[in-house]
């Protein structure tokens, strides 16, 4: 299993980025265009326990992707987890907090994922998933600085 783990300072409050997070449809603005990234399921304006959501995403090598995941553990104003249900991973558990910060709020991300395709996977990901991961998170980082 691998894992992935950053934390970012933002200057904002708990309650507008908790606001910007729940929906699920923000999830757009935060992923990188060239990940094709597209929501499928009709969304509510915000997230509840248990919800389903459904996207297209594209991985390198592997084309455009169905990935679902279950919104989980919601905890308004302070965490909540995406699982994958459906996806190009083995297993992917995407933990989301936010906490007070000096100088704003922390939004915490850890993510515990396993590739898929066993020793192929382990090298796919020395290779190229864990970079694109690091990347997709710096994104995120530069996103929500000029978002929240």
């Amino acid at each position: 299993m691998y894992t992935l783990e950053k934390e970012l300072i933002v200057n904002t409050t708990k309650e507008k980025a908790w606001e910007f997070i729940r929906n699920p449809a923000n999830l757009n603005k935060i992923t990188p265009d060239d990940m094709a990234f597209e929501i499928v399921t009709d969304l509510p304006e915000a997230m509840f326990e248990g919800m389903l959501v459904e996207y297209r995403v594209q991985i390198p090598l592997l084309g455009k992707q169905v990935w679902v995941s279950e919104l989980k553990h919601i905890r308004p104003f302070e965490s909540f987890v995406d699982e994958q249900k459906i996806g190009p991973y083995k297993f992917w558990y995407h933990y989301h907090g936010i906490e007070e910060a000096e100088g704003g709020v922390k939004l915490i991300d850890r993510v515990a994922y396993v590739p898929p395709f066993g020793v192929l996977g382990k090298i796919a990901n020395a290779l190229f998933i864990g970079k694109t991961l690091e990347r997709v998170f710096d994104h995120r980082e530069s996103a929500f600085k000029q978002l929240l």
